[in-house]
C-alpha cells in the first residue's frame, strides 16, 4: 500500500466537512473515502477526524495534518504543470517594461527573435525609464538594471553588470590618472542620472557625490563625452567592454569597482510560472549571453 493513499480522500473530507460532499468532489463513492481515511488512521494510528451523524471535525493531529498534505497536493499539482508546460506553445499577451536605452538595444531585438518562433504569441513593451507597479499595471514581466529593491516580486539573473570607471587617454594626459577615490574631487566627471557614483572602500559600498561641466541622462551620450576627451565616466560593462579592448578607454581605481550588479527579470510572485514568460526569460538569458557586449 502506497504511503500517499488515503491524501487526497483526508484533504477532501476535511475542506467539505462532509464525507459524502468529498465523495462527490472526487468523483467516488462514501464508502470509498470513509475506507480510505480509515485506512490511513490507521497506518498513521492516530485520529484525524471527531464523527458523528452529522459532521465531521478535525482532531489536533487532523489540523496539523491538514497543513502539511495541503502543501504536497499543491506542489504535486506543481510539478504536473511544470512538465505539462515544458512542451507548450507560447501564446496569448504578454506585457512586459524595461528601462527605455537598455531595452532599444538589447531586449526587443531578443523579443522580436522570441516572437519570430512563436507566432501565436501577442507581446506589448512598455519602454520607460519609471519603475512601474507590475501588479497594479498588469505587467507580466520587467527587466531591470542594479540591484533588486522590490521584494514581492520574484527574480532571475539574466547577465552581469560590472560598472567601469574609465576615461579617454586623451583626458588623463592632460589632467592625469586618479589614485584614490579622494583625487575625483580634481577630475571632470561626465554625469548621467545620477551625481552619486558607487565605489567599493575597506570591503564595503560607498557612494561619493561627483562634480561636473556635463551632463545628460543617456549612457550612450555619456559614452560619446568621455571617448572625446571630456573628462571621467561611470558606465556598465556593456557600454565600455569595447573601448576598453581597443584601448579608446583606460579602466580606473579597479580596486574600488562597486559589487557587481545584474541584470534582472522580474514577475509578480507565483507558484507556476506560465510558459510564455519562462520560456521568454530563457531566451532572454541565453542571448544576453551570446552577445559581444557582454564578453569580457
Amino acid at each position: 500500500m502506497s504511503r500517499w493513499e488515503g491524501l487526497d480522500e483526508f484533504v477532501a473530507v476535511a475542506e467539505t466537512g462532509r464525507f459524502t460532499a468529498a465523495a462527490e468532489r472526487l468523483a467516488v463513492s462514501s464508502s470509498h473515502v470513509s475506507r480510505q481515511v480509515a485506512r490511513l488512521e490507521e497506518r498513521l494510528q492516530t485520529r484525524l477526524f471527531y464523527r458523528s451523524t452529522r459532521k465531521v471535525a478535525l482532531t489536533e493531529a487532523g489540523q496539523t495534518f491538514l497543513q502539511h498534505c495541503q502543501r504536497l497536493l499543491d506542489a504535486r499539482e506543481e510539478a504536473l504543470r511544470a512538465v505539462s508546460d515544458l512542451a507548450s506553445e507560447p501564446k496569448g499577451l504578454l506585457r512586459m517594461t524595461c528601462a527605455v536605452a537598455y531595452g532599444e538595444r538589447f531586449i526587443v531585438p531578443l523579443v522580436n527573435r522570441f516572437m519570430a518562433r512563436h507566432p501565436q504569441l501577442r507581446v506589448e513593451i512598455e519602454l520607460s525609464n519609471r519603475t512601474l507597479d507590475l501588479l497594479h499595471e498588469g505587467i507580466d514581466l520587467a527587466i531591470r538594471l542594479g540591484r533588486l529593491q522590490d521584494s514581492r516580486l520574484l527574480a532571475t539573473r539574466l547577465a552581469p553588470r560590472v560598472m567601469y570607471l574609465c576615461a579617454a587617454p586623451m583626458y588623463l594626459e592632460r589632467y592625469g590618472r586618479p589614485h584614490s577615490l579622494s583625487e575625483l574631487t580634481r577630475h571632470n566627471c561626465l554625469i548621467g542620472s545620477s551625481d552619486h557614483w558607487a565605489f567599493q572602500q575597506e570591503g564595503r559600498e560607498v557612494s561619493l557625490r561627483v562634480q561636473g561641466n556635463w551632463r545628460c541622462n543617456s549612457g550612450q551620450a555619456v559614452l560619446d563625452a568621455a571617448l572625446h576627451g571630456f573628462g571621467l565616466c561611470q558606465l556598465p560593462d556593456y557600454y565600455v567592454l569595447e573601448h576598453l579592448r581597443s584601448g579608446a578607454l583606460v579602466s580606473l581605481l579597479e580596486q574600488h569597482r562597486p559589487p557587481n550588479t545584474a541584470v534582472w527579470a522580474l514577475y509578480p510572485q507565483q507558484r507556476h510560472l506560465s510558459p510564455k514568460v519562462r520560456q521568454l526569460v530563457d531566451e532572454l538569458k541565453t542571448g544576453l549571453a551570446e552577445l559581444p557586449e557582454y564578453r569580457a
